[in-house]
């Protein structure tokens, strides 16, 4: 194993982890590494990994919007919740370290929906919206686990 790919194998599994962790931005850190190793081989080869990498991610990123708004919008939940919820999440990203993105995010959602649908039907909205969202990140995740297998493939036939 070269250096380059040991660096783009680092840059995957951060991506991965910034996928789980909503805190880096995952799918581009697996992509951009997936490229330079395409641009540093320079082989028909690792440009059809390329291609199929990124189609993989494309493909992940706009499923992984139009599964969990469908659930949403059949729950009832409206968009502006969520942004209730991710401005929350940003709040608590610097004042609660590590966790605060978390707790802001469900305290924001169920806000939200408090304030919407009042105190007896808010959990469950709020519950629908958290899975909506946990639905989101595994099919970004998948997609990120697709491309690296696809890039390991790449690797040993290269």
């Amino acid at each position: 194993m070269s250096a380059t790919e040991f660096l783009v194998a680092l840059a995957i599994a951060v991506g991965i982890a910034g996928i789980i962790v909503p805190v880096l931005p995952g799918t581009l850190l697996v992509l951009g590494a997936i490229l330079v190793w395409a641009l540093e081989i320079g082989t028909t080869t690792a440009w059809v990994v390329f291609a199929a990498c990124a189609i993989l991610l494309v493909g992940g990123s706009v499923v992984k919007y139009l599964v969990p708004g469908r659930r949403l919008k059949a729950s009832g939940v409206p968009n502006r919740t969520l942004l209730v919820g991710a401005l929350l999440a940003f709040v608590g990203f610097f004042v609660v370290p590590v966790v605060g993105m978390f707790i802001g995010f469900v305290l924001g959602v169920y806000v939200a929906e408090r304030g919407r649908v009042g105190a007896a039907r808010a959990w469950p909205s709020t519950t629908s919206a958290l899975k909506a969202v946990g639905v989101s990140i595994l099919i970004e995740l998948l997609a990120a686990f697709l491309a690296a297998v696809t890039w390991v493939v790449g690797v040993v036939v290269t």
